[in-house]
This record gives C-alpha cells, sequence and structure tokens, in this order.
C-alpha cells in the first residue's frame, strides 16, 4: 500500500533556499514586522540609552515584535517565548535568528507599561485612519482578571479579626495543656514550638491590621499588592484586577482601557473624559450597565456634554405594597414636592443633608406630609410609625433624563453587550487571557492588559482589512519614518556643521568649504 513519504533528514536540497522563502507572502507575522517598524519607538517611550561596556543590548523592536506575535498566538509566558525563538520558523524570521532569554523577555514587559499603552494607541490610530471607527456610538464596561494572588494569601479587617480569634483560641488551649503538663519533655517542646509559631503568626496579622488602620486599605494582598479581592458574577468572589474598556460600536475595536483595583461605580466619568479626548469630540453617545448607575458620574457626564444610556438597576427596597414603590410619586419641580398615590402632597422644608453611600458623600432632601398618620393606606405604603419619607438626591434631575434617554432610545442600548463584550469573548474564552501574566503592581498588570488589547486590535484589522493594502499602507508609514530620520540627522549636522565655521571665523581663520549632508547608516 502507498503512502505520502517525506523527504530523507539527512539529505542536502539541491537548491538552498533561504528562511524568508519559507515564510509566505501573506503570512501574518509580515504584518507584525512592517506595523512594529512603523512606529517610532523611541518617542513611545522605550529605553534606547544603554551603557556601550558589556553585552549589547536587544532593539525594543525586536522584543515588541516577539510580544506582539506572541499574545496573537495565546502565548504569553516569558519561557515559552524563548522556546519559540529556537524553534518557531516564523519567530527565526520576525527576530532574524535572535533568541532572548526569558528574564529579558519579562523585564521588557515589565519595564514598559506606558510605552506598550502607546503602542496601543497607535493600533487605535491605524484603526481610525482605515474609518473602521465610527465614533457616534460606544459601549463601556469592566472585565476581571485574576491576579496572581490567591484568595489565601487576601485579608481584609473581618478576615484578620477571625484568624486572631482562631490563634488566641489555640494558644489558650495550648497554653492549658503546658499548664497540666508535669512529665513529658518532648510534650513540653512541642507545646512550645507550637506556642510560638502561634505568636509570629498573631504578630504577623497583627501588623496587617496596623496597616490597614494606619493607610486606609481596605484590604492586604501579600503576594500582588495591588490586587484586591472583587465580586465577579453571582456573589463569587476573586482577586483580581478590574479592567476598564471602552469598544466602538462600528467594529467592536476597542479604544481605551484603564485597569483598576476597584469597582464601576465611579468609573464611568473618568473613562468619558479620555474617550472625549481620544475621538476629539462629544457627539457620541456612550452606553453602560446598571454597574456605573451613580448620580456623581451623571453629573461628569452632564459636565462633559456627553449623552448617555445607563441601565437603570432594579429597586433595593420596596414599599410594603409595591403599588406604593418611591417611582409612583410624582415630583413637581415648580413646587418642589411629591404627589402620592393617595394624592397627598409631600414637601421639604429646603434643608439638604450629607448621607454617605460607601466612600462617597452625596446630598439629599427629605419629603414628608403630616397626613400620612390618619392616612388609610399607611400600611400599604411604610412600616416608619412616624409616616412616609422620601430622599430626593442632588443628581435626581440627571437620572431621570437617564431614565427618558432609555426608554427613547431602547433598542440602541440593546446593543450593549454584543458591542463591548465582543473583545472580552475573544480573550477571555477564545485566547484562555482570564487571569493577569504579571505580578506585583498595577503598572505591570497594565502592561500585560496593554499587550492583549494590543493583539486583539491587530487581529481585528487584519480581518477587516486588505493584506496587500496595510502593507503599502505600513510600509508607506516606514519609509516616511527613516525619511524624516534621515532628514533631521541632515539639518542637525548641517547645524553643527555651520557652528564651527562660524566659530573659525570669529577667531580670524578662513577655510573654504562645502557643505555636506550626511546620511545616517
Amino acid at each position: 500500500m502507498k503512502f505520502i513519504n517525506g523527504t530523507n533528514r539527512n539529505q542536502l536540497p539541491l537548491f538552498a533556499s533561504s528562511i524568508d522563502d519559507a515564510i509566505a507572502q501573506d503570512n501574518q507575522v509580515r504584518l507584525i514586522d512592517l506595523f512594529v517598524d512603523s512606529l517610532t519607538l523611541s518617542d513611545y517611550g522605550f529605553a534606547f540609552d544603554f551603557v556601550e561596556n558589556g553585552r549589547p543590548s536587544y532593539h525594543p523592536s525586536d522584543l515588541l515584535k516577539l510580544f506582539i506575535y506572541g499574545y496573537l498566538n495565546r502565548m504569553r509566558s516569558s519561557r515559552t517565548l524563548e522556546k519559540e525563538c529556537s524553534r518557531n520558523i516564523e519567530l527565526m524570521w520576525l527576530l532574524k535568528g535572535l533568541v532572548p532569554d526569558h528574564n529579558t523577555i519579562a523585564n521588557f514587559r515589565k519595564d514598559n507599561p506606558k510605552a506598550i499603552a502607546r503602542v496601543f494607541r497607535a493600533t487605535v490610530q491605524m484603526a481610525a485612519h482605515f474609518e473602521l471607527i465610527g465614533g457616534e456610538l460606544v459601549a463601556g464596561d469592566s472585565t476581571k482578571l485574576r491576579a496572581q494572588n490567591s484568595k489565601k494569601n487576601n485579608f481584609n479587617p473581618g478576615k484578620i479579626e477571625r484568624h486572631i480569634a482562631y490563634i488566641d483560641e489555640k494558644l489558650k488551649q495550648y497554653n492549658e495543656a503546658l499548664a497540666k503538663e508535669d512529665g513529658d519533655v518532648d510534650q513540653k517542646k512541642s507545646l512550645v514550638h507550637k506556642i510560638k509559631k502561634h505568636q509570629l503568626q498573631k504578630q504577623k496579622y497583627l501588623e496587617y491590621q496596623n496597616t490597614i488602620d494606619t493607610t486606609g486599605v481596605t484590604q492586604i494582598s501579600t503576594s500582588d499588592p495591588d490586587s484586591r479581592q472583587i465580586m465577579t458574577r453571582n456573589n463569587i468572589s476573586e482577586v483580581a484586577y478590574n479592567v476598564q474598556t471602552v469598544v466602538d460600536a462600528k467594529h467592536n475595536i476597542p479604544i481605551d482601557f484603564k485597569v483598576t483595583n476597584e469597582n464601576d461605580s465611579k468609573a464611568m466619568g473618568g473613562m468619558l473624559r479620555r474617550t472625549k479626548t481620544i475621538l476629539g469630540h462629544t457627539n457620541f453617545t456612550a452606553i453602560y450597565d446598571k454597574g456605573y448607575h451613580t448620580g456623581s458620574e451623571f453629573e461628569y457626564a452632564n459636565r462633559l456634554a456627553i449623552d448617555v444610556l445607563v441601565a437603570i438597576p432594579t429597586v433595593a427596597s420596596h414599599a410594603p405594597d409595591t403599588a406604593f414603590d418611591v417611582e409612583y410619586f410624582n415630583y413637581d419641580k415648580p413646587t418642589d414636592s411629591y404627589t402620592c398615590p393617595a394624592n397627598q402632597q409631600l414637601t421639604s422644608n429646603g434643608n439638604w443633608y450629607t448621607k454617605k453611600n460607601g466612600k462617597s458623600l452625596t446630598k439629599m432632601k427629605h419629603y414628608k406630609t403630616s397626613a400620612c398618620i390618619a392616612c388609610d393606606l399607611f400600611s400599604k405604603c411604610t412600616k416608619n410609625a412616624k409616616g412616609r419619607l422620601i430622599e430626593r438626591s442632588e443628581h435626581a434631575d440627571l437620572i431621570y433624563q437617564n431614565k427618558i434617554r432609555i426608554e427613547n432610545n431602547y433598542e440602541t442600548y440593546r446593543r450593549r453587550q454584543a458591542i463591548v463584550e465582543h473583545p472580552y469573548g475573544t480573550i477571555k474564552r477564545q485566547w484562555d487571557f482570564y487571569y493577569i501574566m504579571t505580578k506585583k503592581t498595577l503598572k505591570h498588570a497594565s502592561a500585560d492588559v496593554g499587550l492583549i488589547f494590543t493583539a486583539y486590535n491587530l487581529k481585528r484589522i487584519f480581518n477587516l482589512i486588505d493584506p496587500n493594502m496595510l502593507k503599502r499602507y505600513l510600509n508607506v508609514l516606514a519609509l516616511f519614518f527613516w525619511s524624516l530620520k534621515d532628514v533631521f540627522k541632515a539639518f542637525y549636522t548641517l547645524f553643527i556643521f555651520e557652528t564651527i565655521a562660524s566659530s573659525f571665523f570669529k577667531k580670524g581663520f578662513y577655510c573654504k568649504v562645502k557643505p555636506i549632508y550626511l546620511r545616517s547608516n
């Protein structure tokens, strides 16, 4: 029976071919190479000033190419990337045979979070050049990426208190047992060892408690200090980072991201401000889910003159009869009063009261009526013995305007998930990037997330734009960049020459010279 057979491993080919011939012209690795070459990395913040002594450093462009290729192919580990450099023919072509060690690879990512963020912005600019960004409708949301920190190594005041109480109980038992022990030396040594061990543990927890009391932090993570235990879904919590993103609706391309360790309630305003800067205008609508429904954030959006559609959360508490919930009380702005379902008027004394909501303070007005006590519907309306009390936030008008916008543009709001969840589905389910690769500090986490979104945007662009058109565009950019460098060097050379020449003339020397423009190597 015949089979397809390979060539003899020991046989030399008749015509030797270059490694470039082994890489197809339509291979995406060529686009990665052109993309990085089109960037002025020295302006992005990558380090180029290295000491001349010792072994030369790797060029930032080579390491950036390695990372973009790795993230596009679901490889983030520095050791994996080091191994692939020696056996992956595409990486051999991309890096021209270079094999950086894993420490060099890992340090490059760790040391360049801001520069990597600028590379991400370059992908947004490229998408805008090809009109892949509409700039009329954006959706914002967050996703939680697990940190390199277990729940066991995350502590909050309640957890610390439970640990200390447990240790105190154990110390009490060991001390009582030690007091009763009168003959067994080994048993005494064992009890003394356990007591010392638990005392050291207790001291550690007391130090954690002191840190929380003196610094104002709410949690301590020992492996990744900036990570926090955050609710992810269905009352399940993880020690994670919260990544805020803004995604343009036209082709589901992320135009901004920010890595935080806080929840969503205070995130919308800042992301809208950044989006305004990126798009260069405020003529867009932003869609958010109910986690962003916060009065102060509506005020921020109003100051920016940006229309938002934020889902309305369900009422936290109800009246004994839901027909008497606060939404059925009609507010009249001219008289600054509410009318209840029993047609009674609730008024305010005009004073503002401060109410603490989490870490923030909100101003409230109170509305009530003396008619409550004699009302036949009292038991259906409230459980408060003094009668019904309604609180109205200083942001109530803006919250109501959002409600009207939702009602008038509900079909637009329904697109939120399809827009903003598209990147998350690819990144977390398809690429399996559901955790942060780097460790220690939020800046390192930002570098990892920046590379993730850079790879995602490039993937979208590669899929949406004709490769030949993209190659021509990147080639022109690269040519312009290198030509610009030559021009600047030429002007700099001429400037130096004229400076030297003028100093000669001032000193009375005469020299006949011909200006020469030097071309950089």
